[in-house]
């Protein structure tokens, strides 16, 4: 995916390149084809003009005066031309009239050039030598944006001529029009490039995004937690993979689980089993009464203790066979925990410990699997239980705190050691009970995380100081 990735950024910076080289290109010519059109325009008009003067000349009777208020009554016009996005108020367009030996005879722009030697000029020697005469010229040298385009015309024919017309236009009558393509270019380019961006962004996210949540999907699975299927949109491949990933996901679960099981399973009914065993075969022996009684109590012991093993892991066999709820309803908290109290009561009389309850005084409703929140709650109580000396009170409490409801059960015993407040966790890890000296299942706390995170909430393990004992806090989000 990585190469993808790169590649993906690869092709994209080619086009982006690619795309800068040519708007670059585009606004370079920009500027010169609109000077060559407006160039073009003005050899025409220069020709035009050098033909309506040539009369006047050659009958040694050129008279300024009428050429002069033709171009003020021209410049004096207003009017509202639209040239592609620029309006155009008045002429901008002047002449000035040279004789053979390049002297300025007559100058459109208030006869300031009228006298002058232009001789030297490129646009008059160059007319006047049969070429074409073509120039531009700061009227300020060190000002760019005084420059003006000069365009001249040979009066007269080639063999007899009569002098040189040339019009000049100043180059910032011309600028708006290459600063409206300019603009023109830029908006094109920013939005074809915008849409490419766009584009590929979309591809990015369409092909990226879904395999990014997939693979963390599978490095969830893989840190052995139970994550719902990612939303992915709609893409049909990714949808598919996300499928197949989950199926082999149930597939492989399902093998390994039941594997699991009946190595644990079988493990730890070894111990009970023998001890069984041999309690039943000294019993055929002759023996005084209280050692046939204590036998006889180590074999009802043991089968309890195996038959709490067996529904512990049919509890949470039950639980980690699932990797979601699969018909989450509406519960009641309280009726949870009421029920769970009335499994546990017995448990609590037998040990002589005393359960009293604090609930809120509205209902606490939870999406959830009933059956495996009642276990839950259970085994919190049971375990409470067990650990508590007689005649000790186990408080259970109720709260909520911004939309999350919290469980807390403690019980006064001698506490969880630092180096065990994870391990209890882990299936079949207990410790002695403090009464009877015994181990528990080591799955009632297992099965009581697994719940938790199936129904989006967590269990911890904290001191119950000053008081000493455990407080366990069980937490899960409250529907709205």
């Amino acid at each position: 995916m990585r190469f993808t990735r790169v590649t993906l950024f690869f092709i994209a910076g080619i086009i982006t390149l690619g795309f800068y080289q040519l708007a670059r290109n585009f606004l370079a010519e920009v500027e010169p084809q609109t000077f060559q059109a407006t160039e073009e325009m003005m050899v025409d008009t220069a020709n035009l003009l050098a033909e309506l003067v040539t009369a006047d000349l050659r009958e040694d009777g050129f008279e300024p005066a009428d050429l002069r208020q033709a171009f003020d009554r021209a410049h004096a016009r207003r009017f509202d031309s639209l040239i592609f996005d620029h309006l155009k108020h008045q002429v901008g367009i002047n002449a000035y009239l040279t004789d053979t030996k390049g002297f300025v005879l007559f100058d459109s722009d208030g006869g300031r050039r009228e006298g002058r030697d232009y001789s030297k000029k490129r646009d008059v020697s160059l007319t006047l030598s049969g070429r074409y005469g073509a120039r531009s010229s700061r009227e300020n040298p060190d000002d760019a944006s005084t420059s003006v385009l000069y365009v001249a015309a040979l009066v007269g024919d080639s063999t007899r001529p009569l002098g040189v017309l040339t019009v000049y236009k100043p180059q910032l009558d011309v600028m708006p029009l290459v600063r409206e393509r300019r603009r023109i270019i830029y908006t094109a380019c920013g939005l074809i490039g915008s849409g490419i961006i766009f584009l590929i962004g979309a591809v990015f996210l369409w092909l990226f995004h879904p395999l990014g949540k997939i693979t963390e999907y599978a490095r969830a699975i893989e840190r052995g937690e139970r994550p719902a299927k990612p939303k992915i949109g709609i893409g049909r491949e990714v949808n598919t993979l996300a499928r197949a990933l989950d199926s082999m996901r149930d597939a492989l679960e399902g093998r390994g689980y039941v594997e699991r099981y009946i190595q644990t399973l079988t493990h730890e009914m070894k111990s009970p089993l023998a001890a069984i065993r041999g309690a039943a075969e000294l019993l055929n022996e002759e023996m005084p009464a209280t050692t046939r009684q204590r036998f006889l109590s180590n074999i009802l012991a043991e089968t309890a203790r195996s038959d709490r093993l067996i529904n512990r892991l049919l509890e949470l066999s039950a639980i980690e066979s699932r990797s979601r709820l699969d018909q989450p309803a509406e519960i009641d908290f309280h009726v949870v925990v009421a029920r769970a109290i009335d499994q546990a009561r017995p448990l609590a009389e037998i040990a002589g410990v005393n359960l009293e309850l604090e609930l809120p005084p509205t209902p606490l409703p939870v999406r959830g699997d009933a059956f495996i929140l009642r276990a839950a709650v259970t085994n919190l109580l049971e375990n409470a239980i067990d650990f508590s000396p007689r005649g000790s009170v186990v408080p259970i409490t109720l709260t909520v705190h911004g939309g999350m409801l919290e469980l807390t059960i403690r019980d006064h015993g001698p506490g969880i050691p630092d180096y065990a407040r994870e391990k209890v966790f882990e299936r079949f890890y207990s410790l002695r009970h403090p009464g009877s000296g015994r181990k528990g299942t080591g799955l009632g706390l297992p099965l009581v995380r697994e719940a938790a995170e199936l129904h989006g909430g967590s269990i911890t393990l904290e001191p119950g100081s000053p008081d000493g004992g455990t407080v366990a806090k069980w937490i899960m989000p409250l529907m709205h």
